[in-house]
Parts: structure tokens; C-alpha cells; sequence
């Protein structure tokens, strides 16, 4: 009898001190709520445009008190679109070339950036959305314009360091929320 137990307890740790395997890092269940829509008028930037409902517009002063900007915030997300427009006084071609700058200084830390057109010509809305893969700090940018008067552009920003799995699901929904606005954008 004690042969079988002296046996059994060293089959016992023998088993039990098997290699030990690591577990992968996971990332917290995130909820998010199904996409809703309400119309947001302003006077500054002039637009009509659709935002979600899970938002909120927080308007913002530049440093010079002159220039006003506008930042889409997802409080329950804890990002942020921050959204300038100017109005187009002969430099588009600038305006339009400082926009793919920004979006361009991604290069470092993005895998790819993505140009997906858009345009509207019945509502005389263009643009172009920027998705950007991997660890950059921006996952999504946007530039919307007439050509003529109008220019205004956005870049998401979250509120954490950068790491394209963790914000993921959060990123995609804000992109489509962003494909939303940009689809319903009309000039005043």
C-alpha cells in the first residue's frame, strides 16, 4: 500500500511539472452600442452633417483666438475627431497638400495607408477618407471640400498609446461613424 502511494505521488509530480505554456495577452469585451444618428447644424464650421448619437461636439478655440475648430468626442470610447475648417481663399491646392502631409507623417508607424474617394456632386461634397493600419496614433483621417469655398478635415485620435488590436472594434466603429458624417456632410 505504501509502494502505491510513494508510486502514485511520483507519477503525480512528474505529470504535474509538464512545461509550463504562457498565456496570450487579452484584451477587455467591449460593448458598443448600435450605430444612431442625429443631425448636427452648426454655423462654425457651416455645415449640416449627421454625428452619432453616442458623441458629443465640443467646440475649441485655436491659440491665436481667431480660428475655431470643432472635436467630435466619444467619451465612452475615449476618442476624440478633431475637425478644422478654413475657408478656401485661392489656396486649395496648399490646403490640400498640408492635409496629405499630416496624414503622411503616419508613414513611420502605420503598416498601409488607405485613400478611399468620395464624392457627392449633387451636394458639391469631394473628399477623401484615410484609413491607416497598424500602431500609427491616428487609425483614420478625412479631408471633405467643395473645391471652391469650403475645406474642413478630421483625424481621430484615442486617448492611449497606440496598439492597432486593443483599439480595433472601437476604431472600426468610429470609421464608420465617420463614413456616416462624411455621407451626410452639406455645405450652408
Amino acid at each position: 500500500m505504501k509502494k502505491t502511494l510513494i508510486y502514485g505521488l511520483l507519477l503525480m509530480l512528474v505529470v504535474s511539472c509538464s512545461n509550463y505554456t504562457p498565456k496570450p495577452y487579452g484584451y477587455f469585451r467591449i460593448e458598443l452600442p448600435k450605430p444612431e444618428y442625429v443631425k448636427f447644424d452648426s454655423t462654425y464650421p457651416p455645415v449640416n452633417m449627421e454625428i452619432s448619437e453616442f458623441s458629443k461636439v465640443v467646440p475649441q478655440k485655436a491659440k491665436n483666438n481667431i480660428e475655431e475648430y470643432i472635436d467630435i468626442v466619444y467619451p465612452s470610447l475615449n476618442g476624440r475627431i478633431y475637425c478644422s475648417y478654413v475657408e478656401i481663399k485661392g489656396n486649395f491646392h496648399q490646403l490640400s497638400e498640408d492635409s496629405r502631409t499630416l496624414v503622411y507623417k503616419h508613414t513611420v508607424r502605420a503598416d498601409a495607408i488607405v485613400e478611399r474617394p468620395f464624392e457627392n456632386p449633387e451636394a458639391k461634397v469631394y473628399g477623401i477618407l484615410y484609413e491607416i493600419t497598424g500602431n500609427a496614433a491616428s487609425p483614420v483621417q478625412f479631408v471633405i471640400t467643395d473645391s471652391v469655398n469650403h475645406f474642413m478635415r478630421g483625424a481621430l485620435y484615442f486617448n492611449n498609446i497606440p496598439n492597432a488590436d486593443s483599439i480595433a472594434p472601437v476604431s472600426a466603429y468610429i470609421q464608420n461613424d465617420l463614413k456616416h458624417l462624411v455621407e451626410t456632410i452639406r455645405w450652408k
